[in-house]
């Protein structure tokens, strides 16, 4: 029996101010996070083939809340009249460690993404965004430690790899895997993007099309 991907739809879903707001669990969920700035919006625009969907803001840490997304893979399984919906959630954390913001809000993770990461049974897969143009940060390193010390399945998605040459890119990679293997035994999954070029974009939809069905395997 032959199966393949359709189409993808995306829509705004709600947003929540907190954990409390969030959805009741029935779908999973694959959730966006990284330091403001770091191309969040553009990312979750190119994935869902839709400019206007996620904000994007020259104002860095914009997003405030908790933005859900409902996302529907479509699968043809057989014949063309055999369609197979499979919805999750794509959501758009609040991003980190920006100092602009009132002094209630300055926290490097404040406890809106406190609360969704470490608190929220339905996360499925962190996808942690980082800068490919820059050396391992301070901040990203940091957070990604909290991920491992509290067991949050992620993966590492490297931003904004057409603005600098592939060898700078490789050599930045490189500083963050030996800077992150000072404390970890195994890098994690990692994903080279360009919004701008849709790249990664394919290898980014596989992943969670394979999760979830691994989910129900």
């Amino acid at each position: 029996m032959s199966i393949k991907i359709t189409s993808l739809n995306v829509e705004f879903f709600k947003s929540c101010p907190s954990l409390k707001g969030c959805p009741e669990g029935q779908y999973p969920e694959f959730a966006f996070i990284g330091r403001s700035n770091v191309g969040k919006s553009s990312l979750i625009n190119m994935l869902a083939n839709n400019r206007k969907l996620a904000h994007t803001s020259g104002q860095p840490g914009k997003t405030k809340l908790i933005n859900y997304y409902l996302a529907t893979f479509k699968e043809q399984v057989g014949n063309e009249e055999n369609i197979r919906k499979i919805p999750w959630f794509l959501v758009d954390l609040p991003g980190y460690g920006f100092a602009k913001t009132s002094k209630a809000q300055r926290g490097e993770f404040s406890s809106i993404i406190s609360d969704y990461v470490f608190k929220r049974q339905n996360l499925t897969c962190l996808f942690v965004l980082i800068d490919s143009r820059l050396e391992p940060q301070q901040i990203d390193i940091k957070f990604i430690t909290l991920l491992g010390q509290q067991g949050v399945p992620f993966c590492l998605v490297f931003t904004k790899i057409d603005k600098i040459s592939s060898n700078s890119v490789n050599s930045n990679i490189e500083k963050f895997k030996a800077t992150l293997l000072e404390q970890w035994e195994e890098f994690p999954k990692i994903f080279l993007t360009s919004a701008e070029k849709k790249q990664g974009r394919e290898e980014l939809l596989n992943f969670v099309k394979d999760t979830i069905r691994s989910l129900k395997s």
